[in-house]
C-alpha cells in the first residue's frame, strides 16, 4: 500500500500524488511571479514595461557546418539555458575572421542549430573586422557579408553571413494586441536614466512560444549606458 498523509482540507494524497501537488503549486507561484514583475510593471502611458536583454556578439550555425568546424565525432553540447524559451548557449566557441585579417576570438555558439549560417556582430565589430554588414532581421541574409569561420577541427568560409542585427522586441500575439501591433511592425521604446534615450525603427516579433524581452546590441545598450534587469517603455509604432 502507498504511503500517504492527511492535508489539512481532510483530503487524502499518496506520495505521488503530493509531490505532483507541490510541482504544480510551485509552476504556479512562478507565473504569478512573472506576471508581476513583467505584466504587471507599468509605464506612464498603461503598457506593460518591457525587459531588456543586451544581445553579444554571437553565432548560429547549421549541422553541416558545425561538424567542419569541431568534428565529425563531436556532440553539440549546451552551457546554460536563455531568456527565451529553447534557446541556449552553448560550449563552443569560434574565431571569427574578416577579409583583413583581423579575427575577434571566442564568440559562442547560440543553439539550438539552425537551418542557416549566420554571425550576429555590432557595427563596432564590423569595422573592426574590416566588413559592411547590413542592418537585418534575423535569418535575413540575401545581403549579409562575408566571414571566415574557425574552430577545433578546421575552418569554413561563409559567403554570405554577417549581420548588424535590428533592434527588436519578442513577444507573443496575445502581447501583440495589449500594444496594438503586428509582426513586422516598427515601433520606437525609451530607456531612462542618466543618458536617457529613445530608440526607433525597433522591429516587432511575434511567436507564442516566446517571452516578452526586447534585444539591444551592445552598441545600443552603451550607448544608453544600461546593464541587464533593465525596462524599456513602448512609445508606439512608427
Amino acid at each position: 500500500m502507498k504511503n500517504s498523509c492527511e492535508c489539512e482540507d481532510n483530503r487524502v494524497y499518496v506520495k505521488e500524488d503530493l509531490v505532483e501537488l507541490i510541482v504544480r503549486e510551485v509552476q504556479e507561484i512562478l507565473q504569478k511571479d512573472y506576471a508581476e514583475s513583467v505584466l504587471y510593471k507599468r509605464s506612464s502611458n498603461g503598457l506593460p514595461l518591457i525587459p531588456l536583454g543586451i544581445s553579444n556578439r554571437h553565432i548560429h550555425l547549421t549541422q553541416n557546418t558545425f561538424h567542419k568546424l569541431f568534428g565529425e565525432n563531436i556532440e553539440f553540447e549546451s552551457m546554460r539555458p536563455l531568456y527565451q524559451p529553447g534557446e541556449f548557449a552553448s560550449k563552443h566557441t569560434l574565431t571569427i575572421v574578416g577579409p583583413k585579417l583581423r579575427s575577434i576570438p571566442n564568440v559562442r555558439i547560440l543553439g539550438p542549430l539552425r537551418k542557416y549560417d549566420q554571425v550576429e556582430v555590432s557595427l563596432t565589430d564590423a569595422i573592426f573586422l574590416g566588413i559592411d554588414p547590413p542592418v537585418t532581421n534575423s535569418g535575413m541574409l540575401e545581403n549579409a557579408v562575408p566571414l571566415t569561420l574557425v574552430g577545433p577541427g578546421g575552418s569554413v568560409y561563409l559567403d554570405k553571413c554577417a549581420i548588424v542585427a535590428n533592434r527588436h522586441i519578442h513577444m507573443t500575439n496575445k502581447d501583440a494586441e495589449i500594444f496594438g501591433v503586428r509582426n513586422g511592425d516598427f515601433c520606437k521604446v525609451k530607456i531612462g536614466g542618466e543618458k536617457s534615450t529613445i530608440f526607433q525603427n525597433v522591429l516587432i516579433r511575434i511567436n507564442d512560444n516566446w517571452l516578452l524581452q526586447i534585444h539591444l546590441d551592445t552598441d545600443d545598450a552603451n550607448a544608453a549606458n544600461v546593464r541587464e534587469d533593465t525596462y524599456v517603455e513602448f512609445l508606439g509604432k512608427m
